[in-house]
């Protein structure tokens, strides 16, 4: 259990990065009546995966993926509402159709971030931070991206190596230029409604010509200074179909659970498209995140029925993404071990998603307003999602660190013997009822 500890650093705190952990960060400071200052180096300057203006900015999807409790990053957003999260109160508020997921419109999304931000009163600076500040607490939420110059200041702080993996970005095409004679709408097992997915199919000769060209493709060259190394579950299309010619079957492929209408069968493989928007004049091609250049992925992509004639509002990308080695450089709390008046939030510390980035925000703000109060910082239990990704990514082996998403198996393990269906529905339960306690104790 970390000590009581009254800071004698001056307000107001400084949160270095405007995107997922750094909003809900600024958010839980605010609304506890401590000042922030929220820093954000867009429109100044872009990342080379960011093109809009707006704080939050949702880059690689517009999912937040499935919104059951009985699923781990369900509950980890149902554990964020208890806690009063702005970022699940944004995305309820946009929500567009995605059958058991949690999807948003995307500039909806930020706009309603930052009006949230500028009614509460929190002023935010629009230049780029390149020196972490020495007369404030700060909160260092630069994200997977951060730029070269914030990079060097933490390597100096904590004098430890980066380390990396690449992400990469799904298209997006327009919906008017999808062929709705050849796709079908359905979400997967679900046999009553139309469904939330626009559903291509396949034949195993189109998927068989489809595959071949898609392991062969010509990707962007990495530049000098890169070296690959994929996140597991963020896996370029065309890595995951080298690995195999079925392989794509039994990932972002996968036909179980669907039905052509036309046919009356299951297709030999499937892409899903979700939709993008509130209009519903963009999709995304679900899992299909890619490395391929941009007139490969036209020439390829156009191979699969439906999309003969796609007009691609985006084409995918990869890029570098960074984050520290929180084991050796964090406490529970996500203090910096060798400074307690600096904290880090979102990706930079080792988790992998939106919610579970969001997540650490909440975190990090909750405990830097309970810093400054001299409060007990025991952080959630283990049995809870909140306390099972603090754990990880301060406790996992230092040697093998690589970023995570929140699932069961980094929760502490339920006692005795539980059948498969019902572990998910008695964890939720648990961790709600744990997490209740723990917020009547530690958080008012």
């Amino acid at each position: 259990m970390n000590q009581p500890h009254k800071t004698t650093k001056l307000k107001p705190v400084v949160i270095i990065g405007g995107g997922l952990a750094g909003c809900e960060a600024a958010w839980q400071i605010s609304k506890r009546g401590i000042d922030v200052l929220l820093c954000e180096m867009k429109p100044s300057r872009f990342s080379p995966a960011h093109t809009s203006p707006l704080l939050a900015e949702l880059v690689c999807s517009n999912s937040f993926r499935s919104d059951a409790t009985g699923n781990a990053v369900g509950l980890l957003k149902e554990e964020m509402r208890m806690m009063g999260s702005l970022i699940m109160e944004a995305a309820a508020a946009t929500a567009v159709p995605a059958g058991k997921a949690l999807a948003v419109d995307r500039t909806l999304f930020s706009r309603h971030i930052e009006n949230r931000l500028a009614a509460a009163g929190i002023r935010i600076s629009r230049e780029e931070i390149t020196r972490i500040p020495e007369d404030s607490l700060v909160i260092i939420a630069t994200g997977p991206l951060t730029s070269e110059s914030m990079a060097r200041e933490v390597s100096s702080l904590t004098g430890d190596e980066y380390l990396y993996f690449y992400d990469a970005i799904s298209p997006i095409v327009e919906a008017q230029s999808i062929d709705c004679a050849k796709a079908f709408r359905a979400s997967r097992y679900e046999s009553q409604g139309e469904g939330d997915y626009l559903n291509c199919p396949l034949t195993r000769e189109e998927y068989e010509r489809f595959w071949t060209q898609l392991a062969g493709g010509e990707e962007v060259p990495l530049r000098d200074f890169e070296d690959r190394h994929c996140f597991e579950g963020c896996l370029p299309i065309e890595v995951l179909a080298r690995r195999g010619a079925k392989t794509l079957l039994f990932g972002p492929m996968k036909p179980v659970g669907l039905i052509d209408p036309k046919t009356g069968k299951r297709p030999y493989g499937v892409v899903q498209l979700r939709q993008e928007n509130n209009a519903g004049t963009l999709y995304n091609l679900v899992g299909f995140q890619t490395k391929l250049k941009w007139p490969e992925q036209k020439r390829i992509l156009k191979m699969i029925p439906g999309l003969e004639k796609a007009d691609f509002a985006r084409y995918g990308s990869i890029h570098r993404n960074t984050f520290i080695n929180s084991p050796t450089l964090l406490r529970k709390t996500l203090q910096l071990r060798s400074n307690n008046d600096i904290f880090f939030a979102g990706q930079i510390t080792g988790v992998e998603g939106y919610v579970e980035s969001a997540a650490m925000g909440l975190m990090a703000g909750i405990n830097t307003c309970r810093h400054i109060a001299g409060e007990d910082m025991t952080p959630p239990p283990e049995t809870t999602a909140l306390g099972a990704l603090l754990h990880h990514i301060t406790n996992a082996d230092y040697r093998t660190f690589q970023p995570m998403n929140v699932n069961f198996g980094l929760f502490a393990p339920l006692e005795g013997r539980v059948p498969k269906k019902e572990r998910g529905g008695l964890y939720a339960e648990r961790s709600l009822a744990a997490l209740k306690k723990w917020k009547e104790l530690y958080v008012p």
